[in-house]
């Protein structure tokens, strides 16, 4: 499939999905920041040149008091691939090539009554439902054109709240490698269509949040310039 083609929707099992008028459901308005801020240093680094940047790998972790032996827990390398973000009607899709990933990262309407052919009448902002992180690898993201993007991140930390995320705002003009451990979504494009150089680790794990079972909300990501 070429990737300057929209990516289809996968099929969304509408009964899953919980409407943003349900009872104890509140949506969250995210706060945005310039990624130039000395406040990105703590998530993760600007990146200037993609082909330079190297993906940071962490060492496995023990699993009790007898430690990885040197050079081994970080032999997996990195594979690169086209990171493609398209809207198609309601939904927000995302098609990572570099490990043959695809599924919906956001919502411009109500998540529950969504569809491919919807004509949301707004795309200052997008609804997230989820965002996981790699403990043992970054991930950089490269705008092939200088398209700005906006980037969903929480530190470190498995009882994370809602209220931690912040979404950074990067004009098109560079790049980010996102720290390992740090909470994250693919980064959401202000434009209708992006193509991403992406990178990370090929082996990865990967541990996720659903913010409507486990908080009772939707992340609200705004979609503009600070």
């Amino acid at each position: 499939m070429s990737v300057a083609e929209p990516t289809p929707a996968p099929c969304v099992p509408m009964a899953e999905m919980v409407s943003i008028d349900a009872p104890g459901i509140r949506v969250l308005s995210v706060p945005l920041v310039d990624a130039g801020s000395a406040r990105f240093e703590s998530f993760g680094r600007i990146v200037r040149d993609f082909a330079a940047e190297e993906v940071i790998i962490q060492t496995w972790p023990a699993l009790g008091w007898r430690r990885i032996e040197p050079g081994t827990g970080n032999q997996g390398g990195v594979t690169e691939g086209d990171f493609v973000m398209a809207r198609q009607g309601d939904f927000l899709i995302a098609r990572n090539h570099a490990v043959n990933g695809h599924y919906v990262t956001g919502w411009f309407a109500d998540p529950r009554s969504a569809t491919s052919a919807g004509t949301s009448p707004c795309h200052d902002r997008v609804l997230v439902r989820e965002a996981n992180y790699h403990p043992d690898g970054g991930q950089v993201f490269w705008p092939r054109a200088p398209t700005p993007f906006v980037a969903l991140l929480a530190l470190p930390g498995d009882d994370v709240r809602a209220e931690d995320f912040v979404a950074f705002y990067c004009d098109g003009s560079f790049g980010i490698q996102i720290f390992p451990g740090v909470w994250h979504q693919p980064v959401f494009p202000l434009a209708a269509h992006a193509v991403f150089d992406d990178k990370q680790g090929r082996v990865h794990a990967c541990v996720a949040i659903d913010f409507v079972t486990e908080l009772g909300c939707y992340l609200s990501v705004p979609l503009r310039a600070v």
